[in-house]
C-alpha cells in the first residue's frame, strides 16, 4: 500500500515526487514510468532552456513558476554540481513593423520582475555578431541545462529519500478499491491512497481511466530541429530569438546554444500524427482518429491555416527553414545545417478550439491530473512540484514536515 503514486516519471513527475518525500517524509512514494529510462519524451527532447518568464501574462502561473523556477533550478543546480550557464538571450525583431510587439515584450518583462534591457541593433552585434535586426531585446536570466541529467538527480533523489520508482512499467486501468485506488499495470496492481497524473502526452487518457473530465484533449506538435554543423558554431553566441507573433501558439524558429555547445536551430510546429511521433513517418492509428474527430483541433486549424501552412512547409522544405532562420542570421546557408532530433509537445486544447494557455490542474476523488504542462514546465518543476503537493489532502496518517 502506498500513500501516493505518480504516473509519469518525467521531469514534472519527478519533482513532484521529490516535493513530496520532502513535505512527507514517512510517505510511501511511488513513481510509475512506462518507459526504460526517466525523462524519457518531452523533457529528454526539449532544448535545455532555463527560460526567464518573459512571454507569459502576469499574474499566470506561468509567469509565477517560470520567475521562481528558473531560481530554484539555478540553484538546484549549483547544489548538487550540475553544469548550466546563465548566458542570457536576445529576442530581436528584423523590420521595422515588429518594433511595438518588440516594445510591448520589454514592457511584459518589466512587469513580470525579469531583468531586460533595450538595446540598439549595434548592441545586439556586440553580443551577436551575426544577427541582423532593428531593435533587440537583452534577458540576462535566461540559461541552459541538461534536463535530463536534472531529471535523473531527481529520481536519485526520491531513492534516498525511500520512495519506490518503477521503470518499463505502464498503468492499463485504474479502479477503486473501498477509498483507495489500485493502478493496474503490465507489471502487477499497486494500491495508492492518492493517484497523481503527470503523464504528460497521455494525461488526458490517464484522468480518464481515473472518471475525471480532463477539461481538455491533448494534440501533439512535433518539432523539429536543425543543428549547426560544428564548423559553423561560432555564427551564434547565446541564443537567438525572433519577436513572437501573439496570435500564434509558438515562439517560431530561433537559435539556441545548448550545454554541450552544439548549437539547434528551429523548431517548427507541425501536428504530430502519433502521440510520441518524433519522425515524419510516424502513425498511431487511435492517435490520429482522436485528432481527427475533436472538433477543437479543427477549429484551431482554421484559425490559425496561414501560420499552420507555413510550419507545415518548413516541415518538407529545407530551402523555407532556411530562409526563416536567415532572417535572424543571414549568413546561414542549407550546407551548415543537418537535421538534429525532433520534440513532442503536449498541447492541451479545448474543444472549443482555444488552447489552454496556462498550467491545467485538475482534482479528482484522492487524486489530482496534471493535464497542461507546457514549457515553461521544466524550468519550472522545482515550483510545479511544490504546488501540486500544496492542493494534495494530506492522507490524516502522515505529519507534514513544514519547509
Amino acid at each position: 500500500m502506498y500513500d501516493f503514486a505518480i504516473i509519469g516519471g518525467g521531469i514534472v513527475g519527478l519533482s513532484t515526487g521529490l516535493a513530496l518525500g520532502k513535505s512527507y517524509p514517512h510517505a510511501k512514494i511511488l513513481v510509475l514510468e512506462k518507459e526504460s529510462d526517466w525523462a524519457f519524451h518531452q523533457t529528454g527532447n526539449n532544448s535545455g532552456v532555463i527560460h526567464s518568464g518573459i512571454y507569459y501574462k502576469p499574474g499566470s502561473f506561468k509567469a509565477k513558476f517560470c520567475r521562481d523556477g528558473a531560481k530554484s533550478m539555478v540553484e538546484f543546480c549549483q547544489e548538487y554540481g550540475i553544469e548550466h550557464e546563465i548566458c542570457g538571450k536576445v529576442i530581436v525583431a528584423t523590420s521595422a513593423g515588429e518594433l511595438p510587439r518588440l516594445e510591448n515584450l520589454y514592457q511584459r518583462g518589466l512587469e513580470n520582475g525579469i531583468p531586460v534591457k533595450r538595446i540598439s541593433p549595434e548592441e545586439v552585434k556586440e553580443i551577436e555578431p551575426h544577427v541582423s535586426c532593428v531593435g533587440g531585446i537583452r534577458v540576462f536570466s535566461t540559461g541552459i541545462v541538461n534536463y535530463k541529467k536534472v531529471s535523473q538527480k531527481y529520481a536519485e533523489l526520491i531513492q534516498q529519500q525511500g520512495g519506490d520508482l518503477r521503470l518499463n512499467t505502464k498503468v492499463e486501468n485504474i479502479c477503486r478499491s473501498g477509498k483507495n485506488q489500485v493502478l493496474e499495470t503490465n507489471n502487477g496492481s499497486f494500491e495508492t491512497r492518492i493517484v497523481i497524473n503527470c503523464a504528460g502526452l497521455h494525461s488526458d487518457r490517464i484522468a480518464k481511466l481515473g472518471q475525471v473530465e480532463a477539461q481538455a484533449k491533448i494534440v501533439p506538435f512535433r518539432g523539429e530541429y536543425y543543428e549547426l554543423t560544428p564548423e559553423k558554431r561560432y555564427l551564434v553566441k547565446t541564443l537567438i530569438y525572433p519577436v513572437p507573433n501573439p496570435d500564434f501558439p509558438f515562439l517560431g524558429v530561433h537559435f539556441t546554444r545548448m550545454i554541450d555547445s552544439s548549437v539547434h536551430a528551429g523548431p517548427n510546429a507541425v501536428l504530430s500524427l502519433k502521440r510520441e511521433g518524433y519522425h515524419k513517418t510516424d502513425f498511431d492509428l487511435r492517435d490520429f482518429a482522436e485528432v481527427m474527430a475533436y472538433p477543437g483541433f479543427w477549429k484551431l486549424a482554421a484559425k490559425h491555416a496561414d501560420e499552420g501552412i507555413k510550419e507545415i512547409i518548413r516541415s518538407f522544405s529545407k530551402a523555407a527553414f532556411v530562409r526563416s532562420l536567415q532572417q535572424l542570421i543571414p549568413e546561414v546557408q542549407a550546407e551548415d545545417l543537418v537535421p538534429t532530433h525532433a520534440g513532442v509537445r503536449a498541447q492541451a486544447l479545448k474543444n472549443d478550439g482555444s488552447l489552454v494557455d496556462d498550467f491545467l490542474i485538475v482534482q479528482g476523488e484522492n487524486s489530482i491530473h496534471v493535464c497542461n504542462a507546457p514549457s515553461p514546465a521544466a524550468t519550472s518543476s522545482l515550483e510545479i512540484g511544490k504546488a501540486i503537493v500544496a492542493q494534495i489532502p494530506a492522507p490524516s496518517h502522515l505529519a507534514l514536515s513544514i519547509h
